[in-house]
Order: structure tokens, then C-alpha cells, then sequence
């Protein structure tokens, strides 16, 4: 049994044979963490960044959609794919497939809450079925030896079914190299705050490098969580949308206990700008316009006059006319009011 990590540290961080400079990840976000926002990311010091999820189906594979996901084109490495499905041989073929487009890591979806996930008994339904649990994550790890495989679930099906602990038995004794808890049930959504207390006790009996995941928003709340679970590494998801910075200042703030200043309004609008132009690029105008509305709003939160904005920006088709609206809301809303639109 490993001996727990210094709490509330910033520190190199193991899976498999891949060693992180930092402990923080970015989390996989479907229709959110595109190669373009990986790569913002991992510059403000995510030093993992999970894809989005790819259906084990590999005949789904064709789809423009899927292709994108699949592009891991000049990504700096390790590149982790994260695959979901039901099927055990299905879900090893994905992995070997994976592996040989140029991933590295394998990263399995059995955390996802969304019902059209669910309703297939994918994502976070496969946590009722343990023995199914354990037959996909040997069949993976056997199919992607000798590249790691990783695990992210929530803490259970439900507030009366939590079994995250037994998971993570299993997941162990299949060989899986790491493990991402989200600190709700599939029950909860995100209704509730995420309780981390179910990790602690898992750090207690298991000795694979586990993951903090769920209301990780502010470097004080990083440090809260490393220091009362004992984890080895957190992982961010909603609270970089529009923030991409966040691990940057997580950074700063394990180390120096000094929490960062808020980056000034013309270096947001620059950012935002640099974002845009990576989505252009990489889905095209066209679908790159509509991709970025959502960004747009999540960079803009906030900001006065951020409600009134969203509804004119999200008219333009027109990649010109997006970026000119950004710099003008920019400069003409400097004020950062904590309860604006």
C-alpha cells in the first residue's frame, strides 16, 4: 500500500509510464474539449487533457463528428481518448484502433450522466452491472497493453446505490492505471454540490493513483480537495470552460499560496480571439461560428451586459462579423460584476 501524497501540493503526477509535470487535468467534455481548447489548456498547465468521447461503435466512425474527435493531428502527448459503450470485444477493438491512430492513453467513459448515454446502459447506467464492469475494463486492458487505461466514474448509480469503492477494486484488480471519481451519483446530476469524502475513503483501501473530479472551481477549492482526500491529482471540467486559464492560477496558488489576479479584460479578448481562430481553422467557418457561441458565452460570463451580447452575437453566420462583435463587447464592457447576466 503507497503511502498518501503530501497534501494540497503540486507535483509530478504518474500513469503508466507517462509522468506529468503537474497534477491537473483537464477533463473530457463532450462537444467541449476539441483538439483547438486541449491545446489552449494544456499551455495554462493542464498537463493531461482527455478528448471527448468516442462511441465504440466503429461504424459510427464515418461521421464528420467522429472523424474530428479522432484527429489528434501536431497534439502534444501523452493523447488520451476516452471510448464508451457496453460491449467488452467492441470496447478493446475501439482501444487497439485508437491506440493505432496515435493515442496513447485510453481513457473509459463509466461517469457520463446524460440519459441518451444512460438509456443504452452506457456512461454511468454500467456502474449497476459490476460483472459487466469488470469484463469491459479486462477486455480493454488486455486489448491496449501495453498503453495504460484509465477509468472515470461517478460515485454511484444513485444516493442509495454508491459502489464506487467496489469499482475501484475491480478496477485494480483489472489493471486499470488510474481512476477519475466524480463526487456525485448519476442520480445527483449536478443538482447537488460533489462530495469528495466518498475518494477519501477510497484512497484508504485502494493504492491506484486516483483522481479528484466534480465543483473543482477556484484554486482554493483544488487545494481543499487534495488536502482532505489524499488524492494523487484533480481534475477540472465546467470550471475551464471559458477559463482555460484556471490551471494556471491552480498552479500558481499550490505553490505560492497566493492566489492570481484576474487577467485583464484585453488579454481575455485576445485569448478569446486566439480561440476562435483555432476553431475556424479546425472545424471550418462555418461550423466554427456555431461551435464558438458557446465559448463566447462561457469567456463572457459575468460582464455586464454579457445577457444582451450572447443574443446579438449568435445571429452572425459570419466569422468577421463574430470577431468584430468580441472586440467591441470587450472594450466597451471592461466591468467585471459578480452578479451580472
Amino acid at each position: 500500500m503507497t503511502s498518501a501524497p503530501p497534501a494540497g501540493a503540486l507535483r509530478p503526477f504518474t500513469i503508466g509510464p507517462y509522468r506529468f509535470p503537474t497534477n491537473l487535468i483537464l477533463a473530457p467534455m463532450a462537444g467541449i474539449s476539441d483538439r483547438p481548447y486541449r491545446a489552449l489548456c494544456r499551455r495554462f498547465g493542464a498537463a493531461l487533457a482527455v478528448s471527448e468521447m468516442v462511441s465504440c461503435d466503429t461504424t459510427l466512425w464515418g461521421s464528420a463528428k467522429s472523424l474530428r474527435r479522432l484527429d489528434f493531428a501536431g497534439e502534444a502527448g501523452p493523447v488520451s481518448v476516452q471510448i464508451v459503450g457496453t460491449d467488452p470485444l467492441a470496447m478493446a477493438e475501439a482501444a487497439r484502433i485508437n491506440l493505432g491512430a496515435g493515442a496513447q492513453l485510453i481513457d473509459i467513459n463509466m461517469g457520463c450522466p446524460a440519459k441518451k448515454v444512460c438509456r443504452v446502459a452506457a456512461g454511468s447506467a454500467l456502474l449497476r452491472d459490476e460483472l459487466l464492469v469488470g469484463r469491459i475494463l479486462a477486455a480493454v486492458v488486455q486489448a491496449a497493453a501495453p498503453a495504460p487505461v484509465t477509468l472515470k466514474i461517478r460515485t454511484g448509480w444513485s444516493p442509495g446505490e454508491r459502489n464506487a469503492l467496489t469499482i475501484a477494486r475491480i478496477a485494480r484488480e483489472s489493471g486499470v492505471a488510474a481512476l477519475a471519481v466524480h463526487g456525485r451519483t448519476r442520480g445527483c446530476g449536478y443538482d447537488i454540490p460533489a462530495e469528495h469524502e466518498t475518494l477519501r475513503a477510497m484512497r484508504l483501501h485502494v493504492d491506484i493513483p486516483l483522481i479528484a473530479n466534480g465543483d473543482i472551481d477556484s484554486p482554493q477549492a483544488a487545494r481543499r480537495v487534495l488536502d482532505s482526500t489524499g488524492c494523487d491529482a484533480i481534475m477540472i471540467g465546467r470550471a475551464a470552460q471559458g477559463r482555460p486559464w484556471i490551471f494556471r492560477d491552480i498552479a500558481t496558488y499550490l505553490a505560492t499560496g497566493v492566489a492570481a489576479a484576474e487577467p485583464p479584460r484585453d488579454w481575455i479578448r485576445d485569448l478569446l480571439l486566439e480561440h476562435l481562430d483555432g476553431l475556424y481553422g479546425f472545424y471550418g467557418a462555418r461550423a466554427g461560428v456555431r461551435i464558438a457561441r458557446k465559448h463566447i458565452a462561457w469567456y463572457c460570463r459575468g460582464r455586464a451586459g454579457a445577457a444582451a451580447f450572447r443574443v446579438t452575437v449568435n445571429r452572425t453566420d459570419s466569422t468577421l462579423d463574430q470577431q468584430r462583435q468580441v472586440t467591441a463587447f470587450f472594450n466597451e464592457h471592461p466591468a467585471l460584476e459578480e452578479h451580472a447576466a
